[in-house]
């Protein structure tokens, strides 16, 4: 029988207090810094740029085609869901690795 772990929930605010009392930096000048940058990212995927962060992942827009969906209730109907700009988050080499052993890790611990 598989044993299911609830995964915690990273917050803004976690993340804020996190950094505070790891670089003994106040949160409120963290929390600034962590916004100005959420808001450039925003702001630079509206414009379509792509966003590179070398070994941590890249961000882009892309373009969603059109689909046709399924009503649950009445899958007899077709719903088309029209295309759409999406953004789209590629993980890069370091990420990736240090996703994967903690996967492994778990997979461990948890047999």
């Amino acid at each position: 029988m598989a044993t299911s772990t609830k995964k915690s929930t990273m917050t803004k605010k976690k993340l804020i207090n996190s950094i505070s009392q790891d670089k003994g930096i106040h949160p409120n000048d963290v929390r600034h810094v962590i916004q100005a940058f959420l808001d450039k990212i925003t702001d630079c995927l509206s414009q379509g740029e792509r966003l590179e962060f070398r070994e941590f992942g890249v961000f882009e827009v892309v373009e969603r085609k059109q689909k046709i969906g399924r009503n649950p209730k009445n899958a007899a109907v077709p719903i088309v869901i029209p295309a759409r700009q999406a953004v789209k988050f590629t993980p890069g080499k370091k990420m990736r690795q240090v996703v994967e052993m903690e996967e492994s890790y778990l997979a461990e611990i948890s047999s």
